[in-house]
């Protein structure tokens, strides 16, 4: 039996390698393989992250018996949905239209080319080997009815594939929408809907640009409260089992964390407080301390098993409290943390429910327990780094270390785009992943471009570097032209990508942005800095599915909504011109970049009618911002301009002034 896995770029494809099951990568050889033999394909799904993706492969795929009928009656195919979300999403669908709900890992069953005609996600052993032998028994005694079955998903599928789509969302829709965020906001705890909570970060973004304090406030304090945040490292778990935000499913991954670093920053901002920034902080720290590669970029995701056991590295035993800490502290600490011990084993997850009275103490009591914390065995990391993910990150860490004035951060943010520039690009083209310096296979997908040209905007913003701003306008020119649907919106795959059964298309947020609503924002911002037309119509056109699904469906287009709200304020841009080693452009610029507006974007340049972008002196002309055309310096001083649509305000040259200019 071949190891077809050993050479993967992806972790979890390398955990398989050495199953006794003779697993296939995603590929047109695994499909040649089934015809050959005349067998199904059978389709497995998941992460390295994921919880029941490690039962399932303990209790099956590291079997010998069982893998002994996998091999004999099928083709095996594992797949990592992180590097083909495109695989991914079509077979979810799948997954879902037959069996009403879907999850990881996902388990498919195809024929020869592709087509799903049985799915589900986690099998336990005895049901999976059953499943095994009558899937068997159906291919060979009633061939046609499968061939039937698979050739009617698809042609359901793709009858259902159109997306609705409506005008610009105005005012009106808007509102509709936070009527309809209310109707399912948990008054009690926070969030939305009851158990189990995801952290809505996109929803979040919605309410801090339309000046919602209420539900966004309380949401963002029950998260920084309760055990989904690491109340010792920093960092969000991926969702909460509980609707109190108190039991995590203990995975942390890159997105989530990226996503929520910038909603805290952006929190802080609109009024949040020193828990705000603390949590702002302590989440960049985390993202720099346990997640950065040597190549500088990101890792995709921490697992939630250590030693076997779920959650085991995060817990603590009141005992464990007195060990570490003595008797006196530890007390103080397991009321401070409510540590009960009614978790799994007599265990808790930490909670801090109210600030400490005694802050010093406090610090000593938690840099001892992280200490200690250290010494355990320590969940399994997947170092692969995600093109899109990392471009949340960096949009992330650029704005928070600007507006905390941590250039340590902005400087991660740049080198992870430096290793995006300098990786994962090839021949104008973007790669979804690389580990260890080296880029996979896989070509991005619209999330990548989308979510890369973000991160780079922002940076660009917080450095004035204009290269950033060429680089996003590459990736979106290709969005523009590779992944247009022709009605306004895009595919999430490009035009020339592998061809599946379907060519997917999602105009809902998941645990990350829409695609479609990454794209709009990311065009809108590069259109309000460059002034192209076109990019700002693109930008509106992609947002009219937002009309069909505020009014119901809000929270599946938080993203789309935040976008929109942005679209409906401007966005304000603010041109800052003035020498790069002068206090009084540094003092602007912070200045700028502090406003809490919708979808704010920032041009910074030298103003000496020669600027070609601060930091970049021989970026050519057509990478200059327009936004900072004929803004020039005011009495020989740093100026800041505040305009919408390019109609700018008189130039202020003082902080005082820039203030209230932003807040009119």
């Amino acid at each position: 039996m071949m190891n077809r896995l050993k050479d993967a770029t992806s972790p979890y494809l390398l955990q398989h390698a050495d199953n006794p099951v003779d697993w296939h990568p995603w590929g047109e050889e695994a499909f040649e393989e089934a015809r050959r033999r005349d067998v199904p394909l059978l389709i497995s799904v998941g992460y390295s992250a994921c919880h029941w993706c490690h039962v399932m492969a303990h209790e099956s795929f590291e079997d010998a018996e069982t893998a002994a009928l996998m091999n004999e009656h099928f083709v095996n195919i594992k797949v990592d949905r992180e590097e083909r979300p495109d695989v991914d999403a079509v077979y979810m669908t799948a997954t879902q239209a037959m069996t009403q709900q879907g999850g990881w890992p996902m388990t498919v069953f195809a024929t020869p080319d592709g087509h799903p005609f049985y799915a589900g996600t986690y099998f336990p052993r005895p049901h999976f080997r059953r499943l095994l032998t009558e899937v068997r028994n159906v291919w060979t005694g009633d061939r046609q009815s499968v061939l039937q079955q698979g050739a009617k998903v698809v042609e359901v599928l793709n009858s259902n594939a159109a997306l609705p789509n409506g005008p610009l969302p105005g005012e009106e829709t808007l509102q509709k929408a936070l009527a309809n965020l209310h109707e399912s906001f948990d008054d009690v705890h926070g969030g939305f809907g009851g158990a189990p909570k995801f952290p809505p970060s996109m929803v979040l973004e919605f309410l801090l640009r339309s000046g919602e304090r209420d539900m966004s406030g309380r949401t963002l304090e029950a998260m920084a409260r309760g055990g989904i945040y690491d109340q010792l490292g920093g960092g969000f778990a991926r969702y909460s089992v509980d609707a109190r935000w108190i039991v995590p499913h203990f995975e942390k991954m890159l997105y989530d964390n990226a996503l929520l670093l910038r909603v805290y920053t952006h929190w802080w901002k609109a009024g949040g407080g020193e828990l705000a920034r603390r949590v702002a902080l302590e989440t960049a720290d985390w993202l720099l301390r346990e997640m950065r590669t040597p190549e500088g970029g990101f890792a995709s995701a921490l697992d939630a098993d250590s030693e076997g056991v779920e959650g085991k590295f995060y817990v603590w035993t009141p005992e464990e409290l007195v060990q570490v800490l003595g008797d006196d502290d530890g007390r103080w600490a397991a009321e401070l943390f409510e540590v009960t011990g009614t978790f799994e084993h007599g265990t808790s997850v930490l909670q801090l429910l109210r600030d400490p009275d005694d802050p010093a103490r406090y610090a000593d009591v938690r840099a001892r327990l992280l200490a200690a914390r250290e010494r355990r065995v320590r969940p399994g990391r997947d170092d692969k780094v995600v093109a899109s993910w990392t471009g949340l990150a960096i949009a992330a860490l650029a704005e928070t270390g600007a507006v905390f004035e941590r250039p340590d951060l902005a400087a991660a943010a740049t080198a992870a785009a430096e290793l995006l520039a300098g990786t994962h690009m090839v021949d104008g083209r973007l790669l979804r992943t690389s580990r260890d310096g080296r880029a996979g296979a896989n070509a991005g997908v619209l999330e990548d471009y989308a979510n890369v040209a973000e991160g780079l905007i922002a940076l660009y913003g917080v450095t004035g570097e204009a290269r950033w701003l060429r680089l996003a306008g590459s990736l979106l020119d290709t969005v523009l032209d590779r992944f247009a649907d022709g009605s306004g919106g895009f595919y999430d795959t490009a035009d020339d990508a592998e061809r599946l059964f379907q060519r997917p298309q999602d105009a809902t947020d998941n645990a990350t942005p829409s695609g479609r609503y990454a794209a709009a924002g990311a065009l809108l911002s590069y259109g309000a800095l460059t002034g192209s037309t076109r990019h700002r119509e693109a930008a509106e056109a992609a947002l009219g599915t937002v009309s069909v699904l505020a009014a119901g469906h809000a929270r599946f287009a938080g993203w789309g909504l935040a976008v929109a709200r942005a679209a409906l304020s401007g966005p304000v841009e603010v041109a800052v011109v003035g020498p790069a080693d002068d206090p009084r452009t540094a003092a602007l610029h912070r200045e700028a970049l502090l406003a809490d507006v919708p979808g704010l974007v920032v041009a910074l340049g030298r103003g000496d009618g020669a600027d070609r972008g601060t930091g970049d002196p021989l970026t050519p002309r057509e990478a200059f911002p327009a936004l900072l055309e004929g803004r020039g310096l005011v009495d020989e001083a740093p100026a800041a301009y505040v305009c919408r649509g390019f109609t700018c305000r008189m130039p202020v040259t003082t902080v005082d002034a820039l203030r209230s200019e932003l807040r009119t």
